[in-house]
Protein backbone atom coordinates (compact mmCIF):
# COMPACT_ATOMS: atom_id res chain seq x y z
CA UNK A 1 0.00 0.00 0.00
CA UNK A 2 1.70 3.18 -1.17
CA UNK A 3 -1.26 5.52 -0.48
CA UNK A 4 -4.67 5.31 1.17
CA UNK A 5 -7.82 4.80 -0.88
CA UNK A 6 -5.83 3.61 -3.90
CA UNK A 7 -5.12 0.14 -5.33
CA UNK A 8 -2.18 -1.79 -3.91
CA UNK A 9 1.06 -1.67 -5.85
CA UNK A 10 4.10 -3.96 -5.69
CA UNK A 11 7.19 -2.79 -3.82
CA UNK A 12 10.56 -4.49 -3.39
CA UNK A 13 13.18 -4.52 -0.63
CA UNK A 14 16.03 -6.83 0.28
CA UNK A 15 15.05 -9.90 2.28
CA UNK A 16 15.81 -9.03 5.93
CA UNK A 17 18.04 -11.06 8.27
CA UNK A 18 16.53 -11.92 11.67
CA UNK A 19 18.24 -10.61 14.79
CA UNK A 20 17.72 -11.30 18.49
CA UNK A 21 14.64 -13.49 19.01
CA UNK A 22 13.25 -12.80 15.54
CA UNK A 23 12.04 -15.51 13.18
CA UNK A 24 11.89 -15.05 9.41
CA UNK A 25 8.95 -16.81 7.73
CA UNK A 26 8.64 -17.40 4.01
CA UNK A 27 4.98 -16.71 3.27
CA UNK A 28 3.07 -19.25 1.20
CA UNK A 29 -0.52 -18.14 1.91
CA UNK A 30 -2.19 -15.02 3.30
CA UNK A 31 -5.91 -14.55 3.77
CA UNK A 32 -7.84 -11.52 2.55
CA UNK A 33 -9.82 -9.90 5.37
CA UNK A 34 -12.42 -7.13 5.65
CA UNK A 35 -10.02 -5.36 8.02
CA UNK A 36 -7.69 -4.91 5.05
CA UNK A 37 -10.37 -2.78 3.40
CA UNK A 38 -10.51 -0.48 6.41
CA UNK A 39 -6.73 -0.17 6.36
CA UNK A 40 -6.83 0.80 2.67
CA UNK A 41 -9.62 3.31 3.31
CA UNK A 42 -7.79 4.69 6.32
CA UNK A 43 -10.87 4.92 8.56
CA UNK A 44 -13.77 3.21 10.28
CA UNK A 45 -17.30 4.57 9.89
CA UNK A 46 -18.63 5.79 13.26
CA UNK A 47 -22.02 6.94 11.96
CA UNK A 48 -23.41 10.48 11.75
CA UNK A 49 -20.77 11.23 9.09
CA UNK A 50 -18.00 10.68 11.65
CA UNK A 51 -14.90 8.63 10.92
CA UNK A 52 -12.20 7.05 13.05
CA UNK A 53 -8.90 7.83 11.36
CA UNK A 54 -6.52 4.85 11.40
CA UNK A 55 -3.72 6.28 9.27
CA UNK A 56 -1.51 7.35 12.18
CA UNK A 57 1.58 5.42 13.17
CA UNK A 58 1.85 3.54 9.88
CA UNK A 59 4.65 4.55 7.52
CA UNK A 60 4.00 4.14 3.80
CA UNK A 61 4.62 2.07 1.79
CA UNK A 62 3.02 -0.55 4.03
CA UNK A 63 2.39 -4.26 3.55
CA UNK A 64 -1.06 -5.53 4.50
CA UNK A 65 -1.99 -9.10 5.43
CA UNK A 66 -2.43 -10.69 8.86
CA UNK A 67 -3.74 -14.20 8.07
CA UNK A 68 -0.30 -15.66 7.42
CA UNK A 69 0.93 -19.21 6.84
CA UNK A 70 4.28 -20.38 5.52
CA UNK A 71 7.53 -21.92 6.68
CA UNK A 72 10.37 -20.95 8.99
CA UNK A 73 13.51 -20.17 6.97
CA UNK A 74 15.81 -18.28 9.36
CA UNK A 75 16.26 -17.70 13.11
CA UNK A 76 17.86 -14.88 15.04
CA UNK A 77 20.74 -15.83 17.40
CA UNK A 78 18.45 -15.66 20.47
CA UNK A 79 15.45 -17.39 18.91
CA UNK A 80 13.94 -20.58 20.33
CA UNK A 81 16.15 -23.35 19.00
CA UNK A 82 13.28 -25.85 19.17
CA UNK A 83 11.99 -24.29 15.97
CA UNK A 84 13.12 -26.16 12.88
CA UNK A 85 14.13 -24.56 9.60
CA UNK A 86 11.49 -25.59 7.08
CA UNK A 87 8.79 -26.01 9.73
CA UNK A 88 5.30 -25.36 8.38
CA UNK A 89 3.54 -22.76 10.48
CA UNK A 90 0.88 -20.14 10.94
CA UNK A 91 1.80 -16.78 12.46
CA UNK A 92 -0.17 -15.27 15.35
CA UNK A 93 -0.30 -11.59 14.32
CA UNK A 94 -1.92 -9.90 17.35
CA UNK A 95 1.30 -8.95 19.09
CA UNK A 96 1.55 -6.57 22.04
CA UNK A 97 4.40 -5.30 24.18
CA UNK A 98 4.78 -8.59 26.05
CA UNK A 99 5.44 -6.88 29.39
CA UNK A 100 2.26 -5.12 30.57
CA UNK A 101 -0.35 -6.76 32.87
CA UNK A 102 -2.65 -7.37 29.88
CA UNK A 103 0.06 -9.29 28.02
CA UNK A 104 1.22 -11.18 31.10
CA UNK A 105 -2.31 -12.42 31.84
CA UNK A 106 -2.66 -13.85 28.34
CA UNK A 107 -4.61 -11.08 26.60
CA UNK A 108 -1.76 -9.77 24.47
CA UNK A 109 -4.20 -9.08 21.63
CA UNK A 110 -5.74 -6.33 23.81
CA UNK A 111 -2.44 -4.62 24.66
CA UNK A 112 -2.41 -0.84 24.19
CA UNK A 113 0.95 -1.10 22.42
CA UNK A 114 0.15 -2.85 19.17
CA UNK A 115 2.64 -4.55 16.91
CA UNK A 116 -0.06 -6.29 14.88
CA UNK A 117 1.32 -7.81 11.69
CA UNK A 118 -0.39 -6.37 8.64
CA UNK A 119 -2.11 -3.72 10.77
CA UNK A 120 0.65 -1.65 12.38
CA UNK A 121 3.70 -3.68 11.28
CA UNK A 122 4.34 -4.99 7.76
CA UNK A 123 2.42 -8.19 7.14
CA UNK A 124 1.91 -11.12 4.83
CA UNK A 125 0.99 -9.78 1.38
CA UNK A 126 4.66 -10.43 0.70
CA UNK A 127 7.25 -13.12 0.07
CA UNK A 128 8.53 -12.95 3.67
CA UNK A 129 7.43 -11.65 7.06
CA UNK A 130 9.55 -10.99 10.14
CA UNK A 131 8.09 -12.28 13.41
CA UNK A 132 9.52 -10.86 16.67
CA UNK A 133 9.48 -14.08 18.75
CA UNK A 134 9.08 -17.82 18.34
CA UNK A 135 5.99 -17.91 20.58
CA UNK A 136 3.99 -16.45 17.68
CA UNK A 137 5.04 -19.31 15.38
CA UNK A 138 2.30 -21.95 15.62
CA UNK A 139 2.55 -25.59 14.63
CA UNK A 140 -0.06 -26.43 11.99
CA UNK A 141 0.73 -30.09 11.44
CA UNK A 142 -2.36 -31.81 10.03
CA UNK A 143 -3.84 -28.52 8.73
CA UNK A 144 -3.46 -27.20 5.18
CA UNK A 145 -1.63 -23.89 5.00
CA UNK A 146 -4.36 -22.27 2.91
CA UNK A 147 -6.73 -22.95 5.83
CA UNK A 148 -4.33 -22.28 8.71
CA UNK A 149 -3.59 -18.66 7.81
CA UNK A 150 -7.27 -17.74 7.90
CA UNK A 151 -7.60 -19.26 11.36
CA UNK A 152 -5.33 -16.49 12.66
CA UNK A 153 -8.10 -13.90 12.16
CA UNK A 154 -11.43 -15.14 10.85
CA UNK A 155 -11.04 -18.36 12.81
CA UNK A 156 -10.07 -16.90 16.16
CA UNK A 157 -12.46 -13.97 15.76
CA UNK A 158 -15.31 -16.46 15.42
CA UNK A 159 -13.97 -18.62 18.23
CA UNK A 160 -13.49 -15.68 20.60
CA UNK A 161 -17.03 -14.46 19.89
CA UNK A 162 -18.54 -17.90 20.37
CA UNK A 163 -16.74 -18.40 23.69
CA UNK A 164 -18.38 -15.20 24.94
CA UNK A 165 -21.78 -16.35 23.65
CA UNK A 166 -21.42 -19.76 25.31
CA UNK A 167 -21.65 -18.08 28.71
CA UNK A 168 -25.34 -17.41 27.89
CA UNK A 169 -26.15 -20.82 26.40
CA UNK A 170 -29.19 -22.34 28.11
CA UNK A 171 -30.24 -24.66 25.31
CA UNK A 172 -31.93 -21.97 23.23
CA UNK A 173 -30.94 -20.79 19.77
CA UNK A 174 -27.87 -18.90 18.71
CA UNK A 175 -28.45 -16.39 15.91
CA UNK A 176 -25.54 -15.65 13.58
CA UNK A 177 -26.06 -12.37 11.71
CA UNK A 178 -23.93 -12.26 8.58
CA UNK A 179 -22.56 -15.45 7.04
CA UNK A 180 -19.51 -14.24 5.18
CA UNK A 181 -16.17 -15.93 5.74
CA UNK A 182 -16.07 -15.14 9.46
CA UNK A 183 -19.74 -15.91 10.01
CA UNK A 184 -19.41 -19.23 8.21
CA UNK A 185 -16.54 -20.13 10.50
CA UNK A 186 -18.76 -19.16 13.42
CA UNK A 187 -21.44 -21.49 12.08
CA UNK A 188 -19.01 -24.41 11.92
CA UNK A 189 -17.82 -23.76 15.47
CA UNK A 190 -21.37 -23.37 16.77
CA UNK A 191 -22.42 -26.67 15.23
CA UNK A 192 -19.76 -28.34 17.33
CA UNK A 193 -19.97 -26.33 20.55
CA UNK A 194 -23.46 -24.75 20.90
CA UNK A 195 -26.20 -26.63 22.73
CA UNK A 196 -29.34 -25.62 20.80
CA UNK A 197 -30.44 -24.56 17.32
CA UNK A 198 -28.06 -22.45 15.23
CA UNK A 199 -29.80 -19.81 13.11
CA UNK A 200 -28.27 -17.74 10.30
CA UNK A 201 -29.60 -14.36 9.13
CA UNK A 202 -28.13 -12.83 6.00
CA UNK A 203 -29.42 -10.44 3.35
CA UNK A 204 -27.96 -12.47 0.47
CA UNK A 205 -29.94 -15.48 -0.78
CA UNK A 206 -26.91 -17.40 -2.04
CA UNK A 207 -25.17 -16.92 1.30
CA UNK A 208 -28.25 -18.12 3.18
CA UNK A 209 -28.39 -21.21 0.97
CA UNK A 210 -24.69 -21.85 1.61
CA UNK A 211 -25.29 -21.56 5.36
CA UNK A 212 -28.18 -24.03 5.16
CA UNK A 213 -25.99 -26.47 3.23
CA UNK A 214 -23.29 -26.00 5.87
CA UNK A 215 -25.62 -27.07 8.66
CA UNK A 216 -27.66 -24.08 9.83
CA UNK A 217 -30.92 -25.20 11.44
CA UNK A 218 -32.84 -22.18 10.10
CA UNK A 219 -32.08 -19.30 7.74
CA UNK A 220 -33.75 -15.90 7.52
CA UNK A 221 -33.50 -12.65 5.59
CA UNK A 222 -33.26 -9.95 8.30
CA UNK A 223 -34.77 -7.39 5.91
CA UNK A 224 -38.11 -9.18 5.92
CA UNK A 225 -40.57 -7.23 8.06
CA UNK A 226 -41.61 -10.43 9.83
CA UNK A 227 -38.10 -11.85 10.24
CA UNK A 228 -38.05 -11.39 14.03
CA UNK A 229 -41.43 -13.08 14.43
CA UNK A 230 -40.31 -15.87 12.12
CA UNK A 231 -37.26 -16.56 14.31
CA UNK A 232 -39.43 -16.71 17.43
CA UNK A 233 -41.95 -18.99 15.70
CA UNK A 234 -39.28 -21.36 14.41
CA UNK A 235 -37.21 -21.77 17.55
CA UNK A 236 -37.98 -19.15 20.21
CA UNK A 237 -35.99 -16.18 21.46
CA UNK A 238 -32.24 -16.57 21.20
CA UNK A 239 -29.94 -17.05 24.16
CA UNK A 240 -27.35 -15.06 22.23
CA UNK A 241 -26.69 -13.55 18.84
CA UNK A 242 -23.39 -12.75 17.14
CA UNK A 243 -23.27 -9.80 14.77
CA UNK A 244 -20.57 -10.55 12.23
CA UNK A 245 -21.53 -7.51 10.13
CA UNK A 246 -21.31 -4.60 12.55
CA UNK A 247 -23.74 -2.28 10.77
CA UNK A 248 -26.64 -0.36 12.29
CA UNK A 249 -29.27 -2.65 10.73
CA UNK A 250 -27.44 -5.86 11.66
CA UNK A 251 -26.97 -4.85 15.29
CA UNK A 252 -30.60 -3.78 15.68
CA UNK A 253 -31.72 -7.13 14.31
CA UNK A 254 -29.25 -9.05 16.47
CA UNK A 255 -30.51 -7.48 19.66
CA UNK A 256 -34.17 -7.80 18.61
CA UNK A 257 -34.08 -11.61 18.52
CA UNK A 258 -32.53 -12.30 21.94
CA UNK A 259 -34.67 -13.07 24.96
CA UNK A 260 -34.44 -11.79 28.53
CA UNK A 261 -30.99 -12.38 29.95
CA UNK A 262 -29.54 -12.81 26.47
CA UNK A 263 -26.52 -11.20 24.92
CA UNK A 264 -25.32 -9.74 21.64
CA UNK A 265 -21.69 -10.23 20.68
CA UNK A 266 -20.51 -7.59 18.20
CA UNK A 267 -17.74 -8.68 15.86
CA UNK A 268 -18.18 -6.78 12.58
CA UNK A 269 -16.69 -3.39 11.75
CA UNK A 270 -18.79 -2.25 8.82
CA UNK A 271 -19.73 0.88 10.74
CA UNK A 272 -22.57 3.06 11.90
CA UNK A 273 -24.15 4.03 15.19
CA UNK A 274 -26.44 2.23 17.65
CA UNK A 275 -28.64 3.44 20.50
CA UNK A 276 -31.29 1.95 22.74
CA UNK A 277 -33.41 3.32 25.59
CA UNK A 278 -31.41 3.00 28.81
CA UNK A 279 -34.32 1.58 30.91
CA UNK A 280 -34.38 -1.46 28.61
CA UNK A 281 -31.09 -2.70 30.01
CA UNK A 282 -32.51 -3.42 33.50
CA UNK A 283 -36.09 -4.06 32.36
CA UNK A 284 -35.34 -6.58 29.65
CA UNK A 285 -32.41 -7.23 30.64
CA UNK A 286 -29.71 -7.93 28.05
CA UNK A 287 -26.02 -7.44 27.41
CA UNK A 288 -23.94 -6.19 24.50
CA UNK A 289 -20.32 -7.29 24.26
CA UNK A 290 -17.61 -6.27 21.85
CA UNK A 291 -14.95 -8.79 20.93
CA UNK A 292 -11.60 -8.52 19.18
CA UNK A 293 -9.95 -11.65 17.76
CA UNK A 294 -8.75 -13.94 20.59
CA UNK A 295 -5.78 -14.73 22.78
CA UNK A 296 -2.80 -16.85 21.85
CA UNK A 297 -4.14 -19.56 24.16
CA UNK A 298 -7.54 -19.50 22.42
CA UNK A 299 -5.74 -19.76 19.09
CA UNK A 300 -3.99 -22.95 20.22
CA UNK A 301 -7.38 -24.33 21.29
CA UNK A 302 -8.86 -23.58 17.88
CA UNK A 303 -5.99 -25.23 16.05
CA UNK A 304 -6.55 -28.35 18.17
CA UNK A 305 -10.27 -28.32 17.34
CA UNK A 306 -9.60 -28.07 13.61
CA UNK A 307 -6.85 -30.68 13.77
CA UNK A 308 -9.19 -33.09 15.58
CA UNK A 309 -11.80 -32.80 12.82
CA UNK A 310 -14.47 -31.48 15.22
CA UNK A 311 -14.63 -28.21 13.27
CA UNK A 312 -14.61 -27.90 9.48
CA UNK A 313 -13.37 -24.49 8.28
CA UNK A 314 -15.39 -22.77 5.54
CA UNK A 315 -14.55 -23.15 1.87
CA UNK A 316 -11.35 -21.47 0.72
CA UNK A 317 -10.57 -20.20 -2.77
CA UNK A 318 -7.01 -19.30 -3.67
CA UNK A 319 -5.66 -16.61 -5.97
CA UNK A 320 -2.12 -15.53 -6.84
CA UNK A 321 -0.70 -12.57 -4.93
CA UNK A 322 -0.82 -10.36 -8.02
CA UNK A 323 -4.62 -10.62 -7.92
CA UNK A 324 -4.82 -9.02 -4.47
CA UNK A 325 -6.62 -5.92 -5.73
CA UNK A 326 -9.30 -7.97 -7.48
CA UNK A 327 -9.76 -10.12 -4.38
CA UNK A 328 -10.18 -7.02 -2.21
CA UNK A 329 -12.64 -5.52 -4.70
CA UNK A 330 -14.69 -8.73 -4.73
CA UNK A 331 -14.72 -8.76 -0.93
CA UNK A 332 -15.81 -5.12 -0.75
CA UNK A 333 -18.67 -5.74 -3.18
CA UNK A 334 -20.01 -8.91 -1.55
CA UNK A 335 -18.84 -11.31 -4.26
CA UNK A 336 -17.06 -13.68 -1.88
CA UNK A 337 -18.59 -16.71 -0.15
CA UNK A 338 -16.20 -18.38 2.24
CA UNK A 339 -12.60 -17.15 2.34
CA UNK A 340 -10.18 -15.86 -0.30
CA UNK A 341 -6.53 -16.68 0.27
CA UNK A 342 -3.59 -15.29 -1.67
CA UNK A 343 -0.85 -17.71 -2.72
CA UNK A 344 2.62 -16.25 -2.73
Amino acid sequence: MIAYNTPLEPTEIETPEPSGTQVLVKVSHCGVCHSDLHMIDGFFDLGDDKKLDVTGGRALPFTLGHEIAGEVIALGPDADLELQIGQSCAVYPWIGCGDCPMCKTGDEHLCKTTHHLGITVDGGYASHVMVPHARYILDISGIDREVAGGLMCSGITSYGALKKALAYNRGGPLVIVGAGGVGMMGLQLAKSLWDGPVVVADIDEATRDAALAAGADHIFDPRDKDARKSVFKACGAADASIDFVGAESSLYFAQSVIGKGGAVIVVGLLGGKYSTPIPMFPLRPFSIHGTFVASLGDTQELLDLVRSGKVTPPAVSTRPLDQANQALDDLRNGRVIGRVVLEV
